[in-house]
């Protein structure tokens, strides 16, 4: 792992903070803005494997067909990891889907038999540890892409511009433009997608000129 790439996207992700919050402050957003700005943060950190699967494979199909013909089917075959990976995360998601179903049915005026108990301890346990482990989990699979760097290093950084503008998108569509004056707006809604663009290009960069990574050598 590259450990200056990591300190260059940390430092993105706190100017964005920051600049969000002077943005904030700038123009005296009220309360309501404050709440929505972290919880849009908090949503998009768990939404974002939710997008990775549904536009990822456009991604890595891409991504594949645009490598050099000898080098689809190593590729191809490479992605038994980020498979495994989605495979665990929807599981997982199906497990506690279902035994919040079902713990929901639960009749307590019956007399409580042995099933009811056992899926109110199921239901106990998934509050308790399933949705922490899920939340981690999201956060993983968002920051890693679902292991997709083992199909090709470059793939990670690819998907990052994908999702980024992905979700630009979603935001402007569900909050709208903020408050301010054009230029200001402009800047709040394509800053992040800039910014985040710039920061993955420099790191395939870096991965073709300091380390000799390339797709289509």
């Amino acid at each position: 792992m590259d450990r200056v790439v990591d300190r260059v996207q940390l430092a993105r992700t706190v100017l964005g903070a920051a600049a969000t919050i002077a943005l904030i402050l700038a123009y005296n957003v009220d309360r309501n803005r404050w709440e929505d700005a972290a919880w849009g943060g908090v949503a998009n950190l768990i939404v974002a494997p939710f997008v990775l699967l549904i536009a990822g494979p456009l991604v890595i199909l891409a991504f594949i067909s645009y490598a050099p013909p000898h080098l689809r089917p190593h590729l191809r075959s490479r992605l038994r990891a980020p498979l495994k990976a989605v495979g665990w995360y929807v599981l997982s998601l199906g497990v506690i889907g279902g035994v919040c179903v079902l713990a929901t049915h639960i009749d307590t005026d019956d007399g409580r038999s042995l099933w009811e108990y056992a899926w109110a301890v199921a239901a106990l346990i998934v509050v308790v540890w399933g949705l922490p482990f899920f939340i981690l989990a999201s956060l993983y699979s968002a920051r890693s892409a679902f292991n997709s760097a083992q199909v090709h290093p470059m793939l990670p950084p690819v998907l990052t511009l994908a999702l980024v503008w992905v979700f630009a998108l979603f935001n402007l569509i569900d909050s709208g433009m903020p408050a301010g004056p054009p230029i200001v707006k402009i800047g709040s809604i394509l800053g992040g997608p800039l910014s985040v663009t710039a920061v993955s290009l420099w790191e395939l960069r870096r991965m073709r000129t300091r380390f000799n990574v390339t797709l289509r050598a």
